[in-house]
């Protein structure tokens, strides 16, 4: 059975217990042969897929009622597959999802490593720096790097803490995401366990 997770970047599969990416520019979907079965937020990929009788719309068999309607069916299958907790899927956005006896409360976005990243190199080339997640989020920093790091975690490490609840990390940066939440359950592949749920 083939599982793919489509975002804006890349196609995400998942075969058996090995999973790898393909650029969403230069992969054709027409080339799988055999069936998938698929979530997808891109409009335009989702237009491709539609063509094509082996791909699968996962989405179809979720009930949405519950969620926001602009709501990426990334977060709501995610959401689905907890009864209790906070979901923190680390990508190139980092959303943030709280489930609360089953029943969505809601959440909010944060840009991803990169993208942060991206913005203080923008600012200044002296802000030109790698995050640093280990840092002690206890005590104000003293050098750049420690500076941008901290607003960057500070934040959304708060926030999270402050809710109480069990901590679901997931996506491409989840590891380094636990060194802030280290009582966290990790699972990269969380998704893709939400998914086959519904198959």
């Amino acid at each position: 059975m083939l599982l793919c997770d489509i975002g804006n970047t890349s196609y995400h599969f998942l075969k058996d217990d090995f999973d790898y990416k393909e650029d969403v520019k230069v992969f054709n979907p027409s080339d799988v042969k055999g069936l998938v079965y698929y979530i997808c937020v891109n409009t335009e990929i989702k237009k491709i897929l539609l063509k094509l009788n082996n791909w699968i719309d996962i989405s179809k068999k979720i009930d949405k009622t519950a969620y926001y309607e602009t709501m990426g069916i990334d977060r709501i299958i995610i959401c689905e597959s907890i009864q209790d907790g906070v979901i923190i899927d680390a990508g190139s956005a980092v959303t943030v999802d709280i489930v609360n006896n089953g029943v969505f409360e809601g959440g909010f976005i944060y840009p991803g490593i990169k993208a942060m990243s991206d913005t203080y190199k923008n600012i200044s080339s002296a802000l030109n720096y790698e995050f640093n997640f280990d840092l002690n989020l206890e005590s104000l920093p003293k050098n750049s790097r420690d500076s941008i790091s901290y607003a960057y975690l500070k934040l959304i490490y708060t926030e999270v803490i402050s809710l109480n609840k069990a901590i679901y990390l997931t996506g491409g940066d989840s590891l380094k995401f636990s060194k802030i939440f280290k009582n966290a359950k990790i699972d990269k592949n969380l998704i893709f366990r939400a998914m086959l749920k519904y198959i």
